[in-house]
């Protein structure tokens, strides 16, 4: 009978134990549910890094609208550079990191128009039409001479268009900087304000240079 009572007994302290058990693991599960939520909010922070905020003024989408053209030509300037053949290093490195960088602006900006359902051409604007009245932009006329340029003419007219060029995108990404409300697009004309003084020291260095 004592032998009994002892089996029984280990029997209950068995299912005791095993009970235990079950309790210890089933915080378990929830312990994993944070680190699930973790990863499903890492993904949405990356993404919202390449997507942008509705929320926008005008004046976000006349950023967007008037910079990408501006950015356009500063990357057709710098592959006429980069396709002569009398260039220096230093020329051709400047030219390329203006071409790395505006290239993905464009990119982006276009993008945010589209989120934003804004036409990528500002209202107004004809196709076609001369760009050179916008800030620091050539004109056609002034491009054909870029691109028919040779040697130093080619490098000064290069380094000084592209500075008068990064001063008026300075002012345009100033006045987002001032009246613009989407932060992701302020964030970008911030970029932009210090990433092209950078290139326009660099660029007066490069001309004192010649």
């Amino acid at each position: 009978m004592t032998r009994y009572l002892s089996l029984s007994a280990l029997s209950v302290a068995a299912v005791i134990t095993l009970a235990g058990c079950g309790s210890d693991n089933e915080p378990a599960t929830p312990a994993t549910e944070p680190t699930a939520s973790t990863q499903e909010s890492s993904p949405s922070a990356t993404g919202s890094g390449a997507e942008v905020s509705a929320e926008h003024n005008d004046a976000d989408a006349m950023f967007a609208q008037m910079m990408i053209p501006h950015h356009q030509q500063a990357v057709e300037m710098s592959d006429m550079i980069l396709a002569k053949d009398d260039i220096s290093p230093e020329i051709a490195d400047l030219a390329t990191k203006i071409k790395e960088a505006q290239g993905p602006e464009i990119e982006t900006m276009t993008s945010w128009l589209e989120a934003w359902d804004r036409p990528i051409m500002p209202e107004g604007a004809m196709e076609g039409h001369d760009m050179g009245s916008m800030d620091g932009m050539l004109d056609e006329d002034q491009m054909a001479d870029l691109e028919s340029a040779e040697g130093d003419e080619a490098i000064m007219m290069f380094l000084e268009s592209m500075t008068e060029h990064h001063d008026g995108a300075i002012d345009m990404a100033q006045e987002e900087i001032d009246n613009g409300e989407n932060p992701e697009a302020i964030a970008l004309a911030e970029t932009i304000v210090e990433t092209q003084q950078a290139e326009i020291q660099e660029m007066e260095e490069l001309l004192a240079e010649l």
